[in-house]
């Protein structure tokens, strides 16, 4: 069956933007070739610095006929709605239409409308233009007289469809001021020189003679696996950074490694000072030597085979790593002439935000907040202060101020040299974590308050001026925060009610059931638990666990079938009479021992799973609540609730009142499925 091949050809793409744009392009082509009803066996795109392109295979050479039906209006109906039918139709006459008779509705006109299949070449012509047009980039420009924009101006357009043993035909096509054809270019330094295509696999062999790799993936893996034997031959290993790697991927066609070094003098700066300044100034990746130590050496990845085998390209990064670690040497040394705490005024004039202050504002009132929340933690209070006082004192410094993504480490570097306690160092840099889910928690105390102070002020702020995140827009991270106040607790097993106002409360249960149910727990235990009030977050993990357990054995089961027959009956007796069961059992009015049994056995375990909850075991309430099993089992068995004698009858949905209050305790069981 015949095959496409699309090639955008263009100016350098930003590397950040390669991966999205080869999958939208995808999506857009495949999705019109659908609707168009050329459907296809397998489609795949790639993506180099200068093009975009696509191959989609098992492409059939025209669309489908189509038949389709018409339903018209009665027959008899006015003339008007029968001209409106038939125009719409594309009849000549109603004689062109069948009679179908309704047994309810009567005799109606149907038209049958053939609808020939199209050239896919034809309908090609007139989806790829279209998706040119529509298609849509983070940053986009245009150039010269036309209208049309892409990410960079677009310099060629291969487009050719045909079967595997002909020749194929070039889609026909314009967009902005070129024309498709069946022409490409090789690498822009090495082989220049234009390609005629014919299909992918030609194309594909071509542009690797033309030192271009074609895959995104195949590119990274070389660099990877280049970069670990270079650095394997000196007793060396790459430091893994995917991000950097996937960026570099997209900066070079024919990746070619070499090995650099700098001054071992420079390894006196913290090593996560190195790894910035090389990695964001010269998209290097660093080294460390078979002690784990950072190596005074990087790896360059070369978008070019070089005569020299290197020599030059390499003294340049080295000489421009040099210049810039020297600044960084510049930065760091005149930052540990400064207390921290000298630059807490500079933060009065920085605005956090409009309607919330600066950050000296902020500071002071997350040194508050932690001095609060110390004693909750097991901190030291004017440990925690002290803590919080200096978190955001390095963004003043001149090596936050070049780097921004070091802030709170720079700190904690700064705050070791200034002879501060290492706890009150580590909760400087930790305060800020967890960033993501698999980012590290703080665990000691001092870092645990102003890490929850910090979060607790950015989200009560927020909410008090009503900046709350909404659909997929979170300009200040508020669902990351939220995560992480979760995380912390949870994960330190922290017993700490989240006073907050009842909307903020709300958005904390929201992350909450997401991060439960992401874990495994069932989505209805999660509801059940869960109350408006609901502020403790342990509490709310632990229930739902020891539900959990407690529903996955036999006597949860069965007691869970019991509890709704009850809730049922209940249900249906209080909607009857407009009122609630709730009052106390006449020990006098029960006549079974079934009933008996159940009344004292509720009673006890009502008060056992009450003392439990109090201890906040919420699984020893759990096993209490599965004791009632057995004598909920032989009350339905042996009692009818609906009683005669209406005293009785009201006696015994007191009791079943009891029941479930008794089961309510530790979670709303109506929630619970199944």
């Amino acid at each position: 069956m015949p095959e496409l091949l699309l090639e955008l050809f263009s100016e350098e793409i930003p590397a950040r933007f390669q991966r999205r744009a080869a999958e939208d392009l995808k999506k857009a082509v495949t999705n019109a070739l659908v609707d168009a009803g050329l459907v296809y066996e397998g489609a795949r795109a790639f993506v180099t610095p200068r093009r975009l392109a696509l191959t989609v295979t098992g492409l059939p050479a025209r669309s489908p006929d189509k038949r389709e039906e018409k339903k018209g209006p009665k027959v008899g109906a006015p003339q008007p709605a029968i001209d409106g039918f038939l125009r719409a139709a594309g009849l000549s006459s109603i004689d062109q239409a069948k009679i179908e008779s309704d047994s309810k509705k009567g005799d109606f006109y149907i038209a049958q409308i053939e609808k020939p299949g199209a050239d896919a070449a034809t309908l090609l012509s007139a989806i790829l233009p279209k998706i040119l047009t529509d298609f849509s980039w983070a940053k986009s420009m245009h150039w010269g007289s036309g209208s049309f924009n892409w990410v960079r101006p677009l310099r060629a357009i291969t487009a050719t469809f045909g079967q595997e043993n002909e020749d194929p035909v070039v889609i026909p096509f314009a967009s902005n001021e070129l024309t498709s054809g069946q022409t490409t270019f090789g690498h822009r330094f090495l082989a220049p020189d234009a390609i005629k295509v014919r299909r992918f696999d030609d194309y594909v062999t071509a542009l690797e003679r033309a030192k271009v790799v074609l895959d995104l993936d195949r590119r990274k893996e070389i660099i990877k696996a280049d970069a670990d034997n270079l650095a394997f031959a000196q007793g060396l290993s790459v430091i893994a950074d995917e991000n950097l790697l996937e960026e570099v991927a997209g900066l070079v066609e024919w990746p070619v490694v070499m090995m650099g070094s700098f001054d071992p003098e420079f390894l006196k700066l913290p090593e996560e000072v190195i790894i910035a300044t090389i990695r964001i100034n010269q998209k290097c990746f660093c080294l460390r030597d078979a002690t784990g130590k950072l190596a005074p050496n990087f790896i360059i990845t070369a978008n070019t085979i070089a005569s020299d085998g290197g020599a030059v390209i390499t003294a340049g990064n080295e000489r421009v790593i040099r210049a810039r670690l020297s600044d960084a040497a510049f930065f760091y040394q005149g930052d540990l002439t400064t207390p921290l705490e000298h630059g807490l005024p500079k933060l009065e004039d920085t605005v956090f935000h409009a309607k919330l202050g600066t950050q000296f504002a902020r500071v002071e009132r997350i040194v508050k907040l932690a001095g609060d929340i110390a004693p909750m933690v097991g901190a030291d209070v004017e440990r925690a202060k002290r803590a919080a006082m200096l978190a955001k004192a390095d963004l003043t410094t001149g090596m936050v101020g070049e780097f921004p993504e070091l802030q709170g480490l720079m700190g904690r570097y700064y705050a070791i040299a200034q002879g501060e306690p290492a706890d009150i160092a580590n909760a400087v840099e930790l305060h800020y974590k967890p960033l993501g889910p698999t980012d590290k928690v703080p665990t000691d105390p001092t870092a645990i308050a102003v890490a929850l102070a910090d979060k607790l002020d950015l989200l009560t702020g927020f909410w008090a001026i009503d900046e709350k995140p909404t659909g997929s827009r979170d300009p200040f991270a508020l669902r990351r925060a939220a995560l992480g106040v979760i995380r912390i607790i949870a994960e330190n097993g922290l017993r700490f009610p989240l006073q907050v106002e009842p909307d903020l409360l709300s958005f904390f249960h929201d992350r909450l059931k997401g991060t439960l149910r992401d874990a495994g727990a069932r989505h209805d235990l999660v509801d059940a638990v869960i109350s408006t009030d609901s502020d403790d977050i342990l509490e709310i993990i632990e229930r739902v666990t020891a539900l959990s357990e407690l529903l996955s054995s036999d006597d949860g089961v069965n007691l869970l079938a019991g509890y709704r027959r009850a809730a049922n009956i209940l249900a249906a007796e209080e909607k009857k009479f407009n009122l609630t069961y709730n009052g106390a059992v006449d020990q006098g009015l029960l006549r079974l021992t079934e009933e008996t049994d159940l009344a004292f056995v509720v009673d006890a375990v009502h008060a056992a799973v009450s003392a439990h909850v109090g201890r906040n075991d919420y699984k020893g309430a759990m096993a209490e609540l599965a004791t009632l099993r057995g004598p909920v089992d032989a009350f339905f068995t042996a009692v009818m609730v609906n009683d005669d004698d209406s005293m009785v009858r009201v006696n015994r949905l007191n009791l079943l009142s009891r029941l479930r209050e008794t089961m309510h305790l530790v979670a709303d069981f109506s929630k619970v499925a199944g």
